[in-house]
């Protein structure tokens, strides 16, 4: 497993060329552009645990039927002084550093002192956010990193504590078609309270890149949501949202505070702080975003672990949300690299299988229903919610499918009715070995698979124009445990689930975690037909000449359409705009 896990991957600096089979539809113009750990390696010291890795990150840039493939490490702050000392110097979640063995007693004293409140790692090696025309490299501290997205340059690093109290936050914000940014925080500790965060990132304001900006100056505190413990906060990765509602789970995997204070002092990682408390049951927390208050209800269910949030949708009163659980926190601990050998596809397994549940909460309680009475009238779900004392409700889910993990929907559909999920498959190694579409309505299911291949993420990019929901296409990076085959970009029909295409390239290519499409907006994807240029437009695009300079300027008092996009990260929304010639 060393091939894919243990192995430290070389950049490709300068633009590679792929190999191109099949057809890639003439509309897909863009980036696809993905971010994960690549180097688990400094000098003589190692990282205790994959997800620990210093970020590398990788795009595939499409234009006119050509793909380029390009990977750089973030330059982190992380990523600088580990390189500059030739050993792991900064702690990662997983991974406690400990400072040089020569400096002198004072010094230590300070290491010490300075890890009891730690400043985390800006290492962002997890997903990435668009804000407004920028696009960061995200973790879940508090830091992210700005990114020229075409020549992976690393900009600037932004501390969200500047605008807002939180020391830690999640790499899977929501997006809205304003292009407001939804994230949620943990203030640890702060003025005697611990609490989760939402935090709201605004809409840009049109031209304020160019003065200078952020909207992130802008970040405003939506509500907050008091943890039950001070000191034994939730873990969390991600978080729900409808037309109307915030979702979050508070899951009895949870983080000690005094652990993690002492950890640097006891040498042990921060990982090691972190337990599942299988006695404890899940909070459901749900936000109204008209009054950003919480809902009057107490809502609870048994203990699960839940990474990612599927979607959330409103129907008759009620509100519904699917998630990945699992019945424990097994999934983290098969990840250190100790674990990573030869025999780690079939002596690893999870002790809970990934499960696609549906949960439904009446929104409105019935003050006399029966104490025990099921408060769901849906008939199309099995979701139970029984009436409990003091205006509490426990909520028994209905099971959909096993085997999902890293779902993905039509971000057109986010926060609304649904029906398709498009995911990695994996059964009781959290390995994924295939691609599948999950039919909700009719609990049916579609696969890709390949003999020796291990696919990322899948991600769906809408037909300009489309209607119907699975009008599209999947995206997905693709490793192989097979040395002698080259990694490849796979273009999937997103209806038929039959290859479109695929695109080859001869480098060392990483398993990646997260990532979005980013669709070339200075043009009309659906329109205009692949140029006899191809080739060299495309280099021009991924040797980092901007989108601007790759659009011809309209003539004096010719008006052109062209297509614009909402900043949502798995496709995109097209909305018709002009581009005016202006008088010389």
């Amino acid at each position: 497993m060393e091939i894919i896990f243990g192995r430290n991957k070389k950049e490709q600096l300068e633009p590679v060329r792929a190999r191109v089979t099949g057809k890639i539809p003439a509309w897909l113009q863009g980036i696809l552009l993905r971010n994960g750990p690549g180097m688990h390696t400094v000098g003589e010291t190692r990282y205790n645990h994959w997800f620990d890795g210093l970020a590398l990150l990788h795009s595939f840039t499409i234009r006119d039927g050509e793909v380029y493939y390009r990977s750089k490490y973030l330059r982190s702050d992380t990523y600088t002084a580990n390189i500059e000392a030739n050993r792991i110097v900064v702690s990662e979640f997983g991974t406690m550093a400990y400072p040089d063995p020569c400096k002198n007693i004072f010094s230590k004293a300070f290491s010490y002192l300075s890890h009891t409140i730690p400043d985390f790692t800006d290492n962002c090696l997890i997903n990435i956010m668009r804000c407004g025309e920028d696009f960061y490299a995200t973790t879940e501290t508090s830091y992210i990193r700005r990114i020229n997205p075409q020549t992976l340059e690393t900009l600037e690093k932004v501390d969200f504590r500047k605008y807002v109290a939180v020391n830690l936050a999640t790499s899977h914000p929501h997006y809205d078609a304003a292009g407001n940014v939804l994230n949620v925080g943990t203030s640890i500790v702060d003025k005697g309270k611990t609490k989760y965060v939402i935090f709201k990132i605004p809409a840009p304001v049109p031209g304020g890149r160019k003065e200078g900006r952020s909207p992130l100056k802008d970040t405003e505190v939506f509500c907050s949501i008091a943890a039950h413990s001070l000191l034994s906060p939730s873990y969390y990765h991600s978080f729900g949202v409808s037309e109307n509602y915030i979702i979050f789970l508070e899951q009895p995997f949870k983080l000690d505070i005094l652990k993690m204070a002492t950890a640097y002092i006891r040498g042990v990682s921060w990982a090691s702080c972190l337990a599942f408390h299988g006695e404890d049951k899940t909070h459901i927390h749900i936000i109204d975003r008209r009054t950003r208050k919480p809902v009057p209800t107490k809502y609870h269910t048994d203990p699960m672990v839940v990474f990612h949030h599927v979607n959330a949708y409103e129907e008759d009163g009620c509100l519904l949300f699917d998630v990945i659980t699992y019945e424990d926190g097994s999934l983290y601990q098969l990840f250190y690299l100790a674990n990573l050998n030869e025999d780690f596809k079939e002596n690893s397994r999870l002790t809970s299988m990934p499960t696609l549940k549906r949960f439904v909460l009446p929104l409105h309680v019935d003050k006399n229903a029966e104490v025990g009475s099921n408060l769901i009238k849906l008939s199309s779900t099995t979701a139970r919610a029984l009436k409990e004392k003091d205006d509490q409700v426990y909520c028994q889910p209905e099971l959909l499918c096993e085997g999902l993990e890293l779902p993905h929907i039509n971000y057109a559909h986010n926060g609304q009715p649904y029906r398709y999920i498009f995911a990695a498959g994996v059964q009781w190694s959290p390995i994924p070995t295939k691609i599948i579409k999950y039919d909700i309505l009719t609990k049916s299911s579609l696969t890709w698979r390949e003999e020796h291949c291990w696919p990322a993420e899948p991600l769906f990019v809408p037909t300009p124009g489309a209607k119907d929901e699975d009008d599209g296409i999947i995206l997905s990076a693709i490793v192989s445990t097979d040395p002698q085959k080259s990694p490849f970009l796979l273009v999937l029909d997103a209806r038929t689930f039959t290859e479109l295409a695929r695109a080859s390239v001869d480098v060392e290519m990483h398993l990646d975690f997260h990532g979005l499409f980013i669709p070339d907006a200075g043009r009309d994807p659906g329109k205009q037909a692949p140029s006899q240029e191809a080739p060299a437009r495309a280099a021009a695009l991924v040797l980092g000449t901007s989108s601007a300079q790759l659009t011809a300027v309209p003539a004096p008092g010719e008006v052109r359409e062209r297509w614009s996009f909402v900043p949502f990260p798995h496709g995109a929304h097209q909305t018709k705009t002009q581009t005016l010639g202006m008088a010389k």
